[in-house]
């Protein structure tokens, strides 16, 4: 009874607001009905590696252009938002804004866009920053995702199995073969948790993915640690315009 009097004393004090707007919400980490039917949730038919809408439907997994003509060294990724409106507002609160209370619906958003139940020996592993980035964030967004995602699904969470081998220059602007030249060798797999990888699943966590390179670097290294097979969750996707 006194728990559920305190609860009640904090909503009164400090009511749910929309994760987007601020507005009132009847539950915690939610959105409110406007921002809600703004969110850019990704539905349909998609593409198998990389998440992004396609037109149609179809019963069958297919692919976009970019990722047939690249071979993404991944089985399958999936997204649940496109990183435009409310969706690109609450990736940029997440990242720059301190809002940690947006990783737990954005972890039920990228769990439900699976295409299918992960394997129970899955390691979860989110793309590493360089830790100069690290030390002006103060944390490392893919990561709170990541274990969020682990925790949720019961799976291991291997926050330290990439690296960055060196810093790498701002990747906004540059073109897709310069993205993915940039990133050529960046990210390694740190000696110590190889042995994490070796002939497990994994799963990449990442925030945004836009050409895919930083996560083509992520896979390329844990397919040099032998991981089983390598698949990808992001939290937006940015899609070209149509």
């Amino acid at each position: 009874m006194l728990h559920t009097g305190l609860q009640t004393a904090l909503r009164v004090i400090y009511p749910p607001r929309c994760l987007a707007c601020g507005g009132l919400v009847e539950d915690d980490h939610g959105l409110c009905g406007a921002c809600f039917a703004e969110t850019p949730f990704i539905t349909g038919l998609v593409c198998n590696l990389c998440g992004v809408p396609l037109p149609g439907s179809s019963e069958t997994t297919e692919c976009c252009d970019d990722c047939m003509s690249l071979g993404r060294p991944w089985t399958f990724g999936r997204v649940p938002l496109l990183y435009d409106g409310v969706g690109r507002k609450l990736v940029l609160a997440l990242k720059h804004g301190d809002r940690h209370e947006i990783v737990k619906p954005a972890a039920d958003w990228m769990i439900s866009a699976l295409p299918t139940q992960l394997h129970p020996d899955t390691c979860v592993v989110p793309v590493p920053l360089s830790l100069t980035r690290l030390l002006t964030l103060r944390y490392n967004q893919s990561a709170l995702l990541a274990h969020a995602i682990a925790s949720k699904l019961n799976l291991t969470y291997e926050p330290n199995a990439l690296t960055r081998t060196r810093r790498t220059a701002p990747l906004d602007g540059k073109s897709r073969e310069a993205r993915f030249q940039e990133l050529t060798d960046a990210i390694q797999v740190n000696p110590k948790r190889a042995k994490a990888l070796k002939d497990r699943p994994v799963l990449l966590v990442d925030d945004v993915m836009t050409s895919g390179a930083t996560l083509a670097a992520c896979a390329l290294s844990a397919h040099k640690a032998q991981a089983r097979e390598i698949c990808v969750t992001v939290l937006a996707r940015v899609a070209k315009a149509a």
